[in-house]
């Protein structure tokens, strides 16, 4: 229960912290066309050019991807892991020419 309600929370405090940042300069598809973040192979997104900013939303649009995956993986009696691997290999192909993605060996390439 104690997992729940953390999870819960996060999730709030993520989407809240989110909504802050749509406010702001930087949203995840600009930062991807400047090739600032890209996608992983976790169904993570990863700074590929750190700053505060991208930092930020870096951390915003994970927390908000995990609290998705935690629910997919739930409704469907899977591990996360394997939500999180299907969701990056997915988020991988779909990603736009010039966009970053992130190979196996951690290192960025442009798509």
């Amino acid at each position: 229960m104690k997992k729940t309600l953390r999870t819960v929370v996060m999730t709030i405090m993520a989407l809240s912290f989110s909504m802050g940042l749509a406010l702001a300069a930087l949203s995840v598809d600009a930062a991807k066309s400047q090739g600032l973040v890209g996608e992983r192979p976790d169904g993570m997104l990863g700074a590929v050019s750190a700053s505060a900013e991208v930092n930020a939303l870096v951390a915003a649009t994970n927390a908000e991807r995990l609290a998705k995956y935690q629910a997919i993986a739930a409704k469907n009696g899977t591990g996360l892991e394997q939500v999180k691997a299907l969701a990056g290999k997915k988020l991988i192909i779909s990603a736009k020419p010039g966009e970053y993605v992130q190979s196996a060996d951690g290192s960025w390439q442009q798509k």
